[in-house]
């Protein structure tokens, strides 16, 4: 008698962090960042699309083209977007974590006035990407 295995082939990466990515952010002069939301890009639609329907741009797609085209207004909106997304498929997937769209904009965007915001944001989009991943590792 054969066992269904559900959980997939290839493991998502669960081990991003804030010093992480602040650490080798430096070392590469900001080629590490781009590499990972790239990937994170990448993630959000192999793990979400089947269940909602939708596709996220490629982050380097966004970063080199539509960032200059729009003066700087597209990935905005793509953050906003994708941490919407992420926070979606957390909720649906029954993972219990708080984080959404409003994390962009008050930890990033309006935190930035105190400084240390963003860093509590990339802390909590890192948290809430090593969570999803996990969970998509286990079960698929």
């Amino acid at each position: 008698m054969e066992t269904t295995n559900s959980s997939p082939v290839m493991q998502l990466p669960t081990n991003r962090g804030l010093l992480k990515m602040l650490l080798l952010g430096l070392i590469t002069f900001g080629i590490y960042p781009l590499v990972v939301y790239s990937k994170i890009s990448g993630e959000i639609n192999l793990i979400a699309s089947r269940h909602d329907g939708k596709q996220t741009m490629h982050y380097c797609l966004v970063v080199f083209v539509f960032s200059w085209l729009t003066l700087g207004i597209y990935p905005i909106i793509w953050c906003h977007k994708i941490c919407a997304r992420v926070g979606k498929e957390l909720e649906r997937r029954g993972v219990k974590y708080d984080f959404d769209a409003s994390d962009f904009w008050l930890w990033n965007v309006l935190g930035s006035l105190i400084v240390i915001g963003p860093f509590i944001f990339i802390h909590k989009f890192m948290k809430a990407m090593n969570l999803l991943n996990a969970d998509y590792n286990q079960k698929g």
